[in-house]
């Protein structure tokens, strides 16, 4: 499968911003997909999961309640909508996706075999 991220931008703390990732070359509907993010000099760090056939989904602790990860298997898209934002979520998003991945390795990057290029976001106080 191919992914293709997009949505980044520059907003204003508080705002909001709605990331997508396109999947393409195969229906994303049995594979578990996910986002991690990357700010400069840091490394890349989990960010939200989605289970592939209808399964949960998970957060990163400082993410939860104001991002929100949801999939349309007919679009073949997975879209990370992002609400109330700081500037410690300025970063570069990139989307993931494993057919194999289990429940507690979905914070691993390691275990994502398809990734997407990464789309800036950037959250100015």
């Amino acid at each position: 499968v191919q992914l293709q991220a997009s949505g980044g931008g520059l907003v204003q703390v508080g705002g909001s911003l709605r990331l997508s990732c396109a999947a393409s070359g195969n229906n994303i509907r049995g594979y578990s997909m996910a986002w991690f993010r990357q700010a400069p000099g840091k490394e890349r760090e989990f960010v939200a999961f989605s289970k592939g056939n209808g399964g949960s989904t998970d957060y990163l602790d400082s993410v939860k309640g104001r991002f929100t990860i949801s999939r349309d298997n007919t679009r073949n898209t997975v879209t990370l909508q992002m609400n109330t934002l700081k500037p410690e979520d300025t970063a570069v998003y990139s989307c993931a996706a494993s057919r194999t991945i289990i429940w507690s390795s979905r914070f691993r990057d390691d275990q994502y075999a398809y990734w997407g290029q990464g789309t800036q976001v950037t959250v100015s106080s």
